[in-house]
């Protein structure tokens, strides 16, 4: 939803911080791996239950997924190679900080929050395979509530003032109710 609401009309803005910084000769799968390991970061911390920590470092790994394409767009570096690289790793990233809190709530031996979070992944991980089943079929589909920009500030509001479990409630119902728009989506498009 963010993303097709703004799409790359912020990549003007985001580049000039970025060239304060030199990234002229930057790979943008530099930033890619630098999202991936700040995530690797949050889901430690979560562990820990340094929920403020994790909130920062779950934002720092969505700034640093933002920077990758705006490098890419802005030095011409768009690959395909750097797409599916992207993307997996954008997906590593979303199970790894759910596989972190399944494992905060199983610690606590609170199967409620550990059946919520089970919930949350599935609904996590059918949004994007949704939409590549879709394009596959020659459908673009990036329409939804819980896009991966929506579910990063959820999960760091989340963690930043440790509201994870109304969090978890939220992106229970909105990933699914994604879910089903794209389902219905692609639907009328292959019967129309």
């Amino acid at each position: 939803m963010i993303g097709n609401k703004i799409g790359h009309r912020l990549d003007p803005y985001l580049y000039t911080v970025l060239k304060k910084i030199s990234v002229e000769h930057s790979n943008p799968n530099l930033f890619t791996f630098m999202g991936f390991f700040a995530t690797l970061v949050a889901s430690f911390l979560i562990l820990k239950g340094f929920w403020f920590l994790a909130g920062l470092a779950i934002i720092l790994s969505g700034l640093f997924d933002l920077f990758d394409g705006v490098v890419a767009r802005k030095l011409g570096k768009v690959t395909a190679l750097g797409g599916f690289l992207d993307s997996i790793l954008d997906r590593y990233s979303d199970l790894l900080l759910l596989l972190a809190l399944l494992i905060y709530y199983l610690r606590k031996e609170d199967p409620d929050f550990v059946i919520l979070t089970s919930f949350v992944s599935m609904g996590t991980v059918l949004i994007p395979y949704i939409r590549a089943k879709a394009e596959a079929l020659q459908i673009p589909c990036t329409l939804g509530l819980m896009e991966r920009a929506e579910r990063i500030i959820l999960l760091s509001a989340g963690a930043l003032f440790q509201w994870m479990e109304p969090i978890l409630w939220i992106l229970a119902i909105l990933t699914h109710f994604t879910v089903l728009q794209r389902i219905y989506y692609v639907w009328k498009k292959l019967h129309s």
